[in-house]
């Protein structure tokens, strides 16, 4: 469903990625380690449509259409959505609002954010004096009210306590379509759920491996995807060793 051949990024005068190659299948979840300035948030801006990420080589496809200078509104209508690791706020617009717009038109707000511990936040500005696990929650909010195909989260456990870390990282399973089996309205009888859901998660903690369970693991490293591999042994191997000698390793 989405498919990055030999992607180029620069922004401004400086090459941010180079050589990246990445193919997400339906129902795939990927983990994208790397350490800081290494051009995650950068692929994840990329792939959203940021204009500033300017590509100069290879192509972005999904859903089999050449997505690679597609503008930002198009790829979200297209089912690509994201959850930004620092999202600004919002003077002027209500979340209710927000997740009205995201929806575009008739949805259960109410329900959605009971979903997510919310409903006391709906009628605040837009992230405007929220806690770090208060603004993870409305970003899911809008996230589940969009209900996009592929999802790409920017670190979603980054300033979030434990608590919020359980309920974000159930949240994101869910959005993600983790709970395979499902009780059919009809017949009350249990069904598996066939995965089409696909996610790209930003971490550097791995506690959201805890709640998702991801399907293959990436390191990004100067720029360039460096390895693929079981998240949990990249997780370990950077614990145990560091970035650039798990790259080493496992290249």
């Amino acid at each position: 469903m989405l498919l990055i051949e030999n992607l180029k990024v620069e922004l401004g005068d400086k090459i941010l990625l180079d050589h990246i190659d990445l193919e997400i299948r339906p129902g795939e979840t990927h983990v994208l380690f790397g350490p800081n300035g290494s051009g995650k948030t950068s692929l994840l801006m990329t792939i959203m449509g940021y204009p500033q990420y300017k590509v100069v080589a290879g192509k972005m496809s999904f859903k089999g259409l050449d997505i690679t200078y597609m503008p930002i509104n198009e790829r979200a209508k297209l089912g690509i959505g994201m959850s930004y690791q620092r999202p600004p706020t919002i003077h002027g617009l209500k979340t209710r609002q927000m997740v009205k717009i995201c929806a575009q038109g008739a949805t259960d707000v109410e329900g959605l954010a009971r979903m997510v511990n919310f409903s006391e936040f709906l009628d605040r500005d837009v992230n405007a004096g929220f806690s770090g696990g208060e603004i993870k929650r409305s970003e899911l909010l809008q996230l589940m009210a969009q209900n996009p195909d592929f999802m790409l989260f920017d670190e979603p456990e980054s300033g979030v306590d434990m608590e919020n870390i359980h309920l974000v990282g159930k949240a994101i399973a869910a959005l993600l379509q983790k709970d395979s089996v499902h009780q059919d309205a009809k017949s009350k009888a249990q069904v598996k759920r066939e995965r089409t859901k696909m996610g790209l998660i930003i971490t550097h903690t791995g506690y959201i491996l805890d709640y998702v369970a991801a399907d293959k693991g990436q390191v990004l490293y100067d720029g360039r995807l460096s390895c693929i591999s079981n998240p949990r042994e990249i997780l370990n191997c950077i614990s145990q060793n560091g970035y650039e000698e798990c790259v080493r390793c496992m290249a």
